[in-house]
């Protein structure tokens, strides 16, 4: 096997070429597959949540100096923010340089009205509230909710507390932070 082949990287690419080939030559047998890439989403889904708590408490419990995870933090926040301007200015250059839905041609007054409120009102249920709803979004309700729903950003302010606490326990706390330590090597195992 190549070396390429090895890495996970290359499985992926190879995966993905794969699977756009059996799409556009056997549309029907990879319809019939749909299950087993469904499968995969949710094993992913099922892992992500504890994985990200698992690493996150490592990294802060294991960098002990708080003062240094706090400018980590800050690069981490700076970093995010950046590539995130880039995401979007460049989401924004494609948009505008193939502009999607041109040439569609599609009457407002045959739309169906109940249908686009539907639209319409989540919409507004998934954007509505602003900064103070969004702010209050991220603390769950209890920490079974964040990792029983999934949500990523629960989980992690509950791992940035736990990880913070953990390391201002100091030696009392070492005993569970070898068990996270543990927990995220077993994770890693099943991952890949």
């Amino acid at each position: 096997m190549p070396k390429f082949l090895r890495s996970l990287f290359g499985q992926v690419v190879l995966a993905l070429v794969l699977g756009v080939l059996l799409g556009l030559l056997w549309p029907e047998t990879a319809v019939k597959l749909k299950p087993l890439g469904d499968a995969f989403i949710k094993l992913i889904k099922m892992i992500i949540p504890v994985l990200v708590f698992c690493v996150v408490v490592h990294g802060i419990a294991g960098a002990g100096d708080l003062k240094r995870v706090g400018r980590v933090g800050v690069k981490a926040l700076v970093y995010f923010e950046v590539v995130t301007a880039v995401a979007l200015a460049l989401g924004l250059a494609l948009g505008y340089l193939f502009q999607p839905g041109v040439g569609m041609n599609v009457d407002p007054t045959t739309l169906d009205a109940k249908a686009m409120s539907a639209y319409a009102d989540n919409a507004s249920k998934l954007t509505g509230g602003g900064t103070v709803e969004f702010l209050l979004k991220l603390i769950p309700t209890t920490v079974v909710a964040a990792f029983a729903t999934g949500d990523v950003l629960q989980v992690l302010l509950f791992a940035v507390l736990f990880g913070c606490a953990l390391a201002l326990v100091g030696e009392k706390g070492r005993a569970v932070a070898g068990l996270i330590d543990e927990l995220s090597l077993v994770l890693f195992k099943i991952m890949g």
